[in-house]
């Protein structure tokens, strides 16, 4: 039987849209058909270089084009719902990037307009998807060393400040929490849960957005989770989980395709290379085909309740460190 081309549109031609365009030129079944942008040459070269059929000069004219089958949102944070309702009113499958939303009153209208109109929604967080992700959560499952006790992990790079810049722009959702922040909260959700404590503090840019935060989250059985998200400085950004008999630790990058070495506290490390031949977001866009294919509405794996549950973490560190957009 030969499946069905899914035609994908992109809302949002920036950096991220460039490797996700690139990553679904390698998925079989599976098409960049337009591509929306507020500036029309902006389109129009972005659809040349990825052999796009359309490119718009508005999110609404690629949003009425009935040849699409589902959108990917790469606009800024503080445009995700907004974006993301207005495909999902012309019945368009829709994987939004992260952060799914501002806060967890705008993720919460985006999922009930997506159950109203019986129609895919998913956060884009490619980390759950990648294969060197997915085998340290089966390690962990298996419980290889024992019980997961602490969890760290970072994420940070150097930014000369530009106010003029997505990144540092406070109205859009810029700063380091909800722009890279999310990732080591991610690794603490997907591994050890929600918290039962948390503490948190951050450093500010001068124009109110964050651009450092460190967090700790305490866990009722004792566990810890000790995070960081920074545009001051470069990180090793990894990610280690300490459990009771070694240590799993993903390298440098750890958000991304990277490699993962095994620590036991008697015998021999072993590192493992996954032999990564994408920018790696082709797996999350695979995972999305699958599900628009056989008629789902939600994803299995990245659910409804967890993204809720990623929010509901954000908004209580922005409380925790006075952090309003």
């Amino acid at each position: 039987m030969i499946q069905k081309t899914i035609n994908w549109g992109i809302i949002g031609l920036g950096n991220i849209a460039h490797k996700f365009a690139t990553d679904l030129l390698t998925i079989e079944g599976a098409k960049l058909y337009a591509v929306a942008s507020r500036n029309q040459d902006k389109a129009e070269a972005f659809a040349t270089k990825y052999d796009a059929v359309k490119s718009y000069d508005s999110y609404e004219s690629l949003a009425k084009d009935k040849n699409i089958n589902a959108v990917y949102i790469a606009t800024p944070h503080a445009l995700h719902k907004e974006n993301t309702i207005l495909c999902l009113e012309h019945g368009i499958a829709v994987l939004c990037e992260k952060p799914f939303a501002m806060n967890s009153d705008e993720v919460s209208e985006m999922i009930s307009k997506a159950k109203e109109k019986n129609v895919l929604l998913m956060e884009a967080l490619w980390t759950y998807f990648l294969p060197h992700y997915k085998f340290v959560l089966k390690t962990l499952e298996e419980n290889k060393f024992g019980n997961l006790v602490k969890v760290e992990s970072d994420f940070g790079f150097y930014r000369a400040f530009d106010n003029s810049s997505r990144l540092f722009n406070k109205p859009l959702g810029g700063g380091s929490l909800l722009d890279i922040g999310i990732y080591p909260i991610f690794a603490a959700l997907s591994t050890l849960g929600k918290p039962e404590a948390i503490k948190a503090e951050a450093t500010f840019f001068e124009n109110g957005a964050d651009s450092s935060c460190k967090m700790e989250f305490q866990y009722q059985n004792g566990a810890t989770a000790h995070l960081k998200s920074t545009l001051l400085e470069d990180t090793p950004t990894e990610a280690t989980f300490y459990c009771e008999t070694g240590m799993i630790k993903i390298n440098d990058g750890w958000f991304s395709p990277a490699s993962v070495t095994l620590i036991p506290n008697k015998g021999k490390k072993e590192t493992i290379d996954f032999g990564y031949k994408t920018i790696g977001y082709n797996y999350e866009a695979i995972h999305f085909n699958q599900l628009l294919r056989d008629g789902k509405t939600k994803s299995n794996i990245m659910t409804f309740e967890f993204s809720k549950d990623l929010i509901s973490l954000l908004d209580e560190v922005r409380n925790e460190i006075n952090l309003e957009y």
